[in-house]
């Protein structure tokens, strides 16, 4: 149960989203291009940020650049 204090944990970097165009899902209701998200958690494949929801998603890395 990690990911339930991911909040708390301190930033690794900031990221910037540059496109919300995804072919399968809705993206741009949590993530605004060109506004800028902390890294809470990563993978191979995905950021883990804290998205305009206030609580954390999933996202893949293609969506970001670093800041």
């Amino acid at each position: 149960m990690i990911h339930r204090n991911w909040e708390q944990k301190e930033t690794l970097r900031k990221v910037k989203c540059i496109h919300t165009d995804a072919k399968k899902y809705l993206v741009n209701n949590m993530l605004t291009v060109g506004h800028t998200y902390e890294v809470k958690n990563e993978t191979d494949e995905f950021l883990f940020v804290i998205d305009n929801s206030g609580n954390i998603g999933g996202y893949y890395k293609t969506y970001f650049e670093t800041v």
